[in-house]
């Protein structure tokens, strides 16, 4: 009876490779000196075998490599029955300030704005005549089939309006207005993205001189199980082992090259969504992980917390296991095609953490000390248990809110 192989059904691999590795005198990204790390560059190889995957393990200078999987954006989520605003909505403090979660990191009191820093936004594209971002020098690359980093969706340029976005109609949407540099990758399409294109931008962006990467993505693991029974005749149970294998083979790519990008000088720290998949409202509640590519280790993964009646409580669709947290409900940023938005995720709490990233950096770079491993201490090590509401599990935030640097 014939028997079949389900080995290397991927269509393309992502090898991470760092040519100028000494196997004798190079052990680990994390521990090396900055000037000992060796540059990690990203090769798509869409020939891989069962050869040339031995000739892979066997290659010093081949650091990992992993299958292609597909990535999706971590919507928006949906609160009390109601829709995201597509008006200016709530969350300003009053007119002629600061949004809600501005003030509540403690930007609008930082005499830092983030000035010198570049950011990365890896996103849907950005709308670059927004009035959110004049002044900034935006570098842009579409990495996906669209032909041009526009941001068809929205999504994106929400994000990088709550970064370094200028006032709006009198408001302050963005935590680090000072950052006069972004560079904007565009990572997914209307179909989504892949974490080949993850990666790829993820150097890219270090190249083009990020101190910090903004993602708010995640795998998308049931996607990667239809194409394999759809397109390859898999089983379903086959399908989903050989997902999960290829599902750790991505949390270890990322791994390692967060590892790598953390361990030298001028490379950008990582900040990524940690996931909208709990529900905390729902009977029975139940809570969710942080997801990949957030949960590899060395990547800073972002919860929400929003506004209660006092204090400020965990969203209840963030995933648990957060490094930090930040806000993320009625979050007020710039909306593509002009004017503001109101949006709630996980996806509104990373940028403000990336905003928060950039004042320290600016802080770090003054005082000649910044590194992406001194930036991440600052980022996590500042974050505050002190605006939290007591019953908080600490599971589900972390070191706490982030909050910018006070002087």
């Amino acid at each position: 009876m014939p028997t079949h192989s389900y080995e290397l059904l991927a269509d393309r691999y992502i090898i991470l490779r760092a040519p100028t590795r000494q196997q004798a005198d190079f052990q680990s990204p994390l521990i090396a000196m900055p000037e000992a790390v060796p540059d990690v560059q990203i090769d798509i190889d869409d020939h891989v075998n069962k050869h040339t995957m031995k000739t892979l393990i066997n290659d010093s200078t081949v650091v990992g490599f992993s299958p292609v999987m597909p990535m999706k954006l971590i919507e928006p989520v949906e609160l009390g029955g109601q829709e995201q605003s597509n008006d200016d909505g709530p969350g300003a403090t009053s007119e002629n300030q600061a949004t809600w979660g501005i003030e509540a990191v403690g930007a609008t009191t930082s005499p830092f704005t983030g000035a010198g820093i570049t950011i990365a936004v890896l996103d849907t594209g950005i709308d670059a005549d927004h009035e959110a971002f004049t002044g900034v020098d935006l570098v842009t690359k579409d990495f996906t089939t669209s032909g041009s980093a526009h941001d068809d969706h929205g999504h994106g340029t929400h994000c990088a309006g709550t970064i370094f976005g200028h006032e709006v109609n009198g408001t302050r949407i963005g935590v680090a207005p000072g950052v006069t540099r972004a560079v904007i990758g565009k990572v997914l399409g209307p179909d989504g993205g892949s974490s080949d294109l993850l990666t790829e931008a993820m150097i890219w962006a270090r190249d083009n001189g990020a101190h910090a990467i903004s993602m708010s993505l995640g795998i998308d693991f049931p996607g990667y199980v239809e194409w394999l029974i759809s397109t390859r005749g898999v089983p379903l149970k086959v399908a989903t082992s050989i997902a999960l294998y290829d599902y750790a083979a991505n949390v270890k790519l990322f791994e390692t090259l967060s590892q790598f990008l953390a361990a030298g000088v001028g490379q950008p720290l990582v900040v990524a969504a940690s996931g909208n998949e709990s529900a905390r409202d729902a009977t029975p509640p139940y809570e969710l992980n942080v997801a990949p590519p957030a949960s590899a280790v060395g990547i800073v993964a972002v919860g929400a917390v929003a506004q209660a009646t006092a204090d400020l409580d965990i969203a209840p669709f963030s995933n648990t296991r957060a490094t930090v947290v930040a806000p993320g409900v009625g979050v007020i940023s710039a909306k593509a095609g002009g004017g503001l938005r109101s949006l709630n995720g996980t996806s509104m709490a990373t940028p403000h953490a990336a905003g928060v990233a950039a004042l320290w950096a600016e802080k770090l770079a003054l005082n000649g000390q910044l590194t992406p491993l001194s930036l991440q201490s600052k980022l996590i090590g500042s974050a505050s248990f002190d605006s939290l509401v007591s019953s908080i599990d600490p599971l589900d935030v972390g070191s706490g809110l982030v909050r910018a640097p006070q002087t």
